[in-house]
């Protein structure tokens, strides 16, 4: 799970994980705090069993962009991502770009983009477009609307991205032994 800060990462993990969250969650000493009190300064760590022989293992990268540093070494090894959106914020979805630029750059893997606190629009069409067209995702790629404190929402989000690791994967068999490990 990556994106700019404050666009609920850390929540999407706390809804779905059967695991106790691994949380580095510390108090914002910066401008910031009036967007949040906490932010993630290393990674939030949970866990989804899926089936009995496999499981999904999230990582929650900061959003803060002092402690990109973590970001690189949070990828490593990944087969997908989510980028998560705050819809609500101008700046979230500016961030967005540069966020989604770094991992495009460093690893060719699939991913989603979750768009968290769509407000007045119904279905949430609207502004799932808008996101897709400002942040420049490509059309092929699945854009969700995700409530990140909605366990359906973020279930759904989830499958959109296995559904794109899975896709992957057919194209790539070579890499098939490397994602059972």
């Amino acid at each position: 799970m990556t994106g700019p800060f404050g666009a609920g990462k850390t929540t999407l993990i706390q809804t779905i994980s059967e695991i106790t969250v691994l949380s580095t969650e510390r108090q914002v000493s910066d401008h910031t705090r009036k967007v949040k009190g906490h932010t993630t300064v290393a990674m939030d760590f949970g866990r989804i069993t899926v089936a009995k022989d496999l499981a999904i293992y999230l990582f929650g990268t900061p959003g803060q962009e002092r402690f990109d540093f973590m970001w690189e070494i949070l990828a490593e090894g990944m087969l997908g991502f989510v980028l998560m959106v705050d819809a609500e914020r101008d700046d979230s979805i500016e961030e967005a770009k540069r966020i989604l630029d770094f991992f495009t750059n460093i690893a060719k893997v699939p991913f989603v983009v979750a768009v968290n606190k769509i407000a007045g629009d119904t279905d949430g069409q609207g502004t799932v477009d808008d996101v897709r067209n400002r942040v420049g995702i490509p059309d092929d790629v699945r854009i969700v609307a995700c409530d990140a404190r909605d366990r359906g929402d973020v279930k759904d989000t989830l499958i959109a991205l296995l559904e794109a690791v899975l896709v992957y994967l057919a194209r790539r068999p070579e890499l098939v032994g490397e994602a059972g490990r």
